[in-house]
């Protein structure tokens, strides 16, 4: 046996045998590259930059860094409720120029008085079409809710105080059972509410009985909701000036614990012109209210019911929920949360609002009838709530929609009547076309927001 190496020749040293050629007949040389040098990864380059997201630099650049990230917003489908808006100054401006006195204190005193009722439906019907689904017995719920308030206090002699309370109860466990056979049994939302919508309105007859309407009573609770004003021009100003103090509160504080933790933050400036805003809306409206009787009670609950719902969505964890269900409910249950109860208590709100909304229409009307919620009340409601931004596709939208979306459809019906085509067929072409600009308008943002990777 040789103890020969291959590649080495007899009587070669080893470090000779390791420089010389490697190659044989029919070989070729192969050259090893020598092991590079350990780089450390973790350590960017000297000159690299680190990648920042353009919006966060917004704030930085002032008005100019507004306005690119205002055109980045339209280009990418992001409206808002920049269509409503505008479409709401437009209206006034042609009503005002038509009528000449629709911005009149008095008409618009009005108008906020009518929006109190169907505006809290709408309300409730957000929180349902934020999670992609449809609420058809809302009207339903509404009148029978005025008729079991009237019978209790006015046939059966119970305090009126109570008869209010146990029918906002039926009217909450309504919505329950709605959304217990939705969430539980599994029967598609349409069916469920729609079913309702029927059975109610036959309850509502059933409780009633004999009598078609039934007249409030006199100086009672119902009868308030729609009478009671604040005439001393303290109350109004007062509670603008609340609004204004809790507005730049929260932005202030907002803003202190994003700085905290090293977030981007608006600057001061900004915080103030905001609140300039909301001040300048504050006082303008009381002010128009208190040209007139004052600051209406039905005014004052339904703003605080929009404030108080927006600040649950927003602001807490529940909120927080109900907007993850809506964007998608697979991946919602996959991150803990319990689906089942959001969608239970959220038609529970949508009965007990409905059933506000429905107080506060007996109370304007004088009377609980068997027409009351029906004909275009639940109509008008879900239009309100799509009109004002919220999407039918579920995970978009807030309670303001309600409010702005009652007030352009009244604002359109108030117009029209002083402008003498206040004919019903008017208004409901009219108030057709405008639920479909909006419809349309949330397809296209949606379809331009997944173009733009935003959806």
């Amino acid at each position: 046996m040789s103890d020969t190496q291959p590649g080495k020749q007899p009587g070669q040293s080893p470090e000779a045998a390791a420089q010389a050629p490697a190659e044989a007949e029919g070989t070729t040389k192969t050259t090893v590259p020598a092991p590079a040098e350990p780089v450390d990864v973790g350590a960017p380059a000297a000159d690299a930059l680190t990648p920042v997201d353009p919006r966060l630099l917004v704030r930085e650049q002032g008005f100019a860094g507004y306005l690119t990230d205002f055109k980045r917003r339209i280009k990418g489908g992001e409206l808002g409720s920049i269509p409503v808006l505008v479409g709401l100054v437009v209206i006034w401006a042609i009503f005002e120029t038509t009528t000449g006195r629709f911005l009149d204190p008095s008409n618009l005193t009005n108008i906020a008085q009518y929006i109190v009722g169907p505006g809290l439906i709408a309300t409730g019907i957000v929180f349902v079409l934020l999670l992609g689904e449809i609420d058809l017995s809302v009207g339903s719920v509404a009148g029978l809710t005025a008729a079991l308030t009237s019978v209790l206090a006015v046939k059966q002699d119970l305090n009126e105080g109570l008869a209010v309370l146990l029918g906002l109860l039926a009217a909450g466990a309504i919505g329950a059972l709605h959304g217990f056979f939705f969430a539980r049994i599994g029967v598609p939302a349409f069916v469920v509410t729609l079913a309702g919508f029927l059975g109610w309105s036959g309850l509502q007859l059933y409780v009633m009985g004999n009598t078609l309407s039934i007249n409030n009573i006199s100086g009672g609770v119902v009868q308030g909701l729609n009478n009671t004003y604040f005439s001393d021009i303290a109350a109004a100003y007062g509670l603008a000036l609340v609004a204004v103090a809790a507005h730049l509160g929260s932005q202030l504080l907002d803003r202190k614990r994003r700085r905290a933790v090293d977030l981007p933050h608006r600057p001061l400036s900004e915080v103030l012109l905001r609140s300039g805003v909301v001040a300048v809306l504050a006082f303008a409206t009381a002010w128009m209210l208190n040209q007139e009787s004052g600051l209406p009670l039905g005014l004052t609950v339904f703003v605080g019911v929009v404030v108080l719902a927006a600040f649950v969505l927003k602001r807490t964890s529940y909120g927080r929920q109900v907007f993850a269900v809506g964007g998608g409910v697979e991946a919602a249950r996959r991150a803990g949360i319990n689906v089942v109860w959001v969608r239970i208590s959220v038609f529970t709100i949508s009965g007990f609002l409905g059933g506000l909304g429905g107080l506060f229409i007996a109370s304007q009307a004088g009377v609980a009838d068997s027409n009351l919620g029906g004909g275009d009340t639940l109509m008008l409601a879900i239009a309100a709530a799509v009109i004002g931004g919220t999407s039918l596709f579920g995970g978009r939208g807030t309670p303001w929609s309600a409010l702005i979306g009652i007030l352009v459809i009244q604002s359109i019906m108030t117009g029209l009547y002083m402008s003498g085509s206040s004919s019903d067929a008017v208004q409901s072409m009219i108030t057709g076309v405008v639920l479909l600009a909006a419809v349309v308008i949330d397809s296209v943002s949606r379809r331009t927001q997944k173009t733009a990777g935003r959806a």
